[in-house]
């Protein structure tokens, strides 16, 4: 990972608590993958970096847009920061979507809340080879939705919320029994019990999961998010190894 000042170019609230922030600088060139994140460190008053998805980027502007959702002081601390300063980030880091094995016809798309962000590029690239998407969106309310245009540009949409003010009421994962019959594999990205409740019911299907947990050094050294795996080393680091595995290489509790 290299380590660079990056210019912001916009930041912006999107949706409840939610915010875009796009970027410019050389990192941009050396992402190879969707769903890598970056290392940002906020300010003085916090010790660790936060990690944030990378939602889109372009190579030739040189520019990445991170979404966001405010969790505690650091990414409080963000939300602070205005178009045309610069920002300390670490980055690309982790292992994204392998876009380049995928030779499917249809595939699946499940994103729980700030999961969302990082299928964003992936289903860009998916739709670019010629691969029907279907998307699964899901959401606490109306007020924590976005990218549903983004999204339907590219394919069917499918929402849920858990209080019913935006789609269908209930857990994005209700959707999946209606919408699997034709389906190759799936990409999914949320919190764990999220992740474990499609691999549960898409276990007949080839699958990449990304995990959500809260990351320390951000390099591997520190091991603060291990996950457990199925292997004989018993585990993978989900900022190095990871965030994205193979539905099957990890043990979701």
């Amino acid at each position: 990972m290299k380590r660079e000042w990056m210019t912001i170019l916009e930041h912006q609230t999107i949706a409840r608590d939610t915010y875009r922030l796009v970027l410019q600088g050389d990192i941009v060139r050396d992402i190879t993958e969707p769903g890598q994140f970056v290392h940002i460190q906020v300010g003085s008053g916090t010790y660790l970096r936060r990690p944030v998805s990378i939602s889109d980027f372009d190579f030739e502007k040189k520019t990445m847009t991170l979404l966001y959702k405010v969790m505690g002081k650091g990414t409080e601390d963000l939300t602070r920061k205005s178009v045309g300063e610069s920002l300390d980030v670490l980055g690309p880091g982790g292992r994204g979507f392998p876009v380049d094995q995928v030779d499917d016809d249809h595939v699946l798309l499940i994103g729980g809340g700030i999961g969302v962000p990082p299928l964003y590029n992936l289903a860009k690239q998916l739709k670019a080879k010629g691969i029907q998407i279907t998307t699964l969106l899901g959401f606490q309310s109306a007020d924590d939705a976005f990218l549903l245009d983004e999204f339907e540009e590219l394919g069917e949409v499918f929402v849920s919320t858990n209080d019913g003010t935006l789609g269908r009421k209930g857990f994005v994962t209700d959707w999946i029994s209606e919408v699997k019959a034709t389906v190759d594999r799936y990409f999914t990205c949320g919190p764990t019990v999220m992740l474990k409740a499609v691999s549960e019911q898409l276990a007949d299907l080839p699958g990449y999961i990304s995990m959500e947990e809260r990351m320390g050094c951000g390099i591997g050294a520190c091991f603060a998010c291990v996950v457990p795996s199925h292997d004989e080393k018993g585990y993978r680091r989900i900022c190095c190894d990871g965030p994205v595995f193979e539905a099957k290489e990890v043990v979701l509790a």
